[in-house]
């Protein structure tokens, strides 16, 4: 057979050169996940394909638990749900001994769903409806307040409950990093917060006894923790004295970072990306040396990327190849950013399932919607790849099957690889049937069949 012929161009390739940001160029090859052929994979359950490691995942959370709780001596865990509620993914943290921790009614009902009491469930976010807060409330869930309007919403619960309800605050702050989430919680540095307290308290049917902050996701800064958690402590100390009150935890959210590359950065995640033993020290460290003699309020940590992403695979399939009018290598390839969210922010890693000969050229990898945004890698160094190629992308275990869209094309299957090297199936493919299922047609616009 003949090969396919392709027209000459010439484009200035720079290859090798010494550059402030490292290399940049390489050939990565994974034949397997945890064992697992990669064409064994997809002979089976088709592509796109996620696919996550349990191993890998039990073994990040016992690192980062390990790193505070030989720092701490009263630190919880509670799993981030938006960050991946697949049903598999929470079990696995849970066995571990994290709680829920969710920010809708939908994440709170996922969670009684899967066997967590309501007891074990911290519910954050800045819409709960009251129907949730009901629930909540009588179920003994941590409720965060977020803001003025949601203790207006718990006291009125608490008068049907006929007893008080135990709650926890939001807050925001100034840590030194921007941008600053202002948008959740009660500020600290304007006297919103302490006003918080004092109606708070003088509603009568709402008992404080946990302070909770945020500061943002994927922060690069472990010193901005230490200051968010020395700012809370002296807050709760205030609380405390002026008040009558006992702060019983303090939850210092989210936002550690996963070894991913993020968009603008140049230089590699391992380089980039502090290691978590710095952020477990800022935290630790500052907590201790501001606590009073004897006093140790639980540390509660949501953290959910810097967890579950490093276990999370997509594998994709090579359509079709073009050159763009510029002389760039584009490839299409079966997964687009329906499926790929992150793919707007994260330079990921690219392997090929086996090595391909030929010079490694500056290319473009485009998903398989109809839409001009659906790039997955605008930065990819590829040798020459014939149809049918697979790449391996990672790390996406954060965030993707939680913000996914059924757009154009129907959402991939998801497997998961135990401890043992066995994949199991934890989400089916969708087909048409999954996408109807919920629409109804009115009769008069049914097409006549012939």
């Amino acid at each position: 057979m003949k090969e396919p012929y392709e027209k000459p161009i010439i484009k200035k390739v720079q290859v090798g050169l010494m550059n402030k940001f490292g290399p940049s160029y390489g050939r990565h090859v994974r034949s397997e996940i945890d064992g697992v052929p990669i064409s064994d994979l997809v002979a089976r359950f088709g592509s796109p394909l996620f696919v996550f490691s349990e191993r890998r995942l039990r073994e990040k959370y016992r690192t980062i638990h390990q790193a505070f709780a030989t720092r701490y001596p009263n630190v919880h865990f509670s799993w981030s749900y938006k960050t991946n509620y697949l049903d598999a993914i929470c079990a696995i943290l849970h066995q571990e001994g994290e709680t829920a921790e969710v920010v809708s009614e939908l994440e709170y009902q996922k969670a009684r769903r899967l066997g967590v009491p309501g007891s074990e469930i911290i519910f954050n976010g800045p819409y709960k409806p009251l129907s949730a807060l009901k629930v909540a409330a009588e179920e003994g869930a941590i409720i965060n307040i977020d803001h003025f309007d949601e203790i207006y919403d718990l006291e009125e619960v608490a008068k049907g409950l006929g007893q008080p309800i135990k709650v926890g605050l939001r807050l925001n702050m100034d840590t030194g990093i921007s941008p600053q989430w202002t948008r959740f919680g009660f500020n600290l540095e304007s006297g919103q917060a302490l006003d918080a307290v004092k109606r708070l308290v003088s509603g009568g049917h709402l008992i404080l006894h946990g302070l909770h902050c945020h500061l943002g996701t994927f922060i690069l800064e472990p010193r901005a923790y230490g200051r968010a958690i020395a700012k809370m402590v002296e807050f709760a100390y205030q609380v405390e004295d002026d008040f009558d009150l006992k702060i019983e935890y303090l939850d210092i959210g989210g936002g550690l970072p996963s070894l991913n590359r993020l968009k603008g950065i140049y230089l590699s995640p391992d380089v980039a990306v502090p290691p978590l033993e710095d952020f477990a020290e800022a935290i630790c460290d500052t907590l201790l040396s501001r606590l009073r003699p004897n006093d140790f309020p639980t540390l509660i940590l949501e953290t959910g990327r810097a967890i579950v992403d490093e276990a999370g695979f997509l594998i994709t399939t090579v359509h079709a190849s073009k050159r763009l009018p510029d002389g760039t290598r584009a490839y299409v390839v079966d997964a687009g950013v329906n499926v790929l969210f992150t793919a707007f922010w994260y330079n990921f890693r690219l392997e090929l399932e086996e090595d391909v000969p030929g010079p490694l050229e500056p290319c473009i990898l485009y998903g398989p919607l109809c839409m001009n945004i659906d790039v997955v890698a605008d930065q990819a160094h590829l040798p020459p790849l014939p149809r049918g190629s697979r790449l391996i992308i990672s790390p996406v275990g954060a965030y993707n099957v939680t913000q996914w869209m059924q757009f154009i094309r129907p959402r991939p299957a998801v497997v998961l690889i135990d401890k043992e090297g066995h994949p199991h199936l934890i989400r089916e493919a969708e087909d048409l049937e999954d996408i109807v299922a919920r629409e109804r047609l009115p009769e008069h616009l049914r097409l006549q069949k012939e």
